[in-house]
């Protein structure tokens, strides 16, 4: 929501770091470059800013994902069918693209799900680790990613259970 504030640069910050790096592995995915995904991912973001202020919680539209998804879908099409990089659509024919209805049961969808959670943990774990003792981020990492035992954790770190 805090997006539609074109001044508030901590929003898109975080809206940046959060999700670019998900439209960038989306992109990936789909079989582009490097440079490629990256583009896209400028191009997902500048359509995000230009549109997000009409971008209004909608149950039958589905959540903010949902909508990033078909914009990040859509331009990813798009580029796919442009010849030599051109201009990508604009106006009208992107607005109406981007409002376009997608099953948020396809596997494509759930792939970007799955994507999203990946990512919001890599971004949480980020804002988290520096807040704790190294041990202590050790301790949870190897118990709750890695799924080790906790004797075990303890054990090598050679602190208590």
């Amino acid at each position: 929501m805090r997006l539609s504030d074109r001044h508030d640069a901590d929003a898109w910050t975080q809206f940046v770091a959060m999700y670019g790096p998900l439209v960038y592995r989306l992109a990936r995915h789909k079989g582009f470059q490097d440079a490629d995904a990256h583009e896209i991912v400028q191009e997902v973001m500048v359509s995000v800013s230009r549109a997000v202020q009409r971008w209004q919680p909608d149950a039958q539209l589905g959540r903010f994902r949902d909508w990033l998804f078909r914009i990040a879908r859509n331009l990813i099409l798009n580029f796919m069918t442009r010849r030599h990089h051109q201009s990508i659509a604009s106006g009208g024919e992107m607005t109406k693209m981007m409002e376009q209805q997608i099953d948020p049961n396809c596997e494509e969808s759930a792939a970007f799900d799955l994507e999203y959670h990946r990512e919001l943990f890599r971004w949480a774990a980020e804002q988290v680790q520096d807040q704790v003792k190294p041990a202590t981020w050790q301790a949870f990492w190897m118990t709750s990613v890695e799924e080790m035992a906790i004797p075990d954790v303890a054990a090598k770190l050679g602190i208590s259970v």
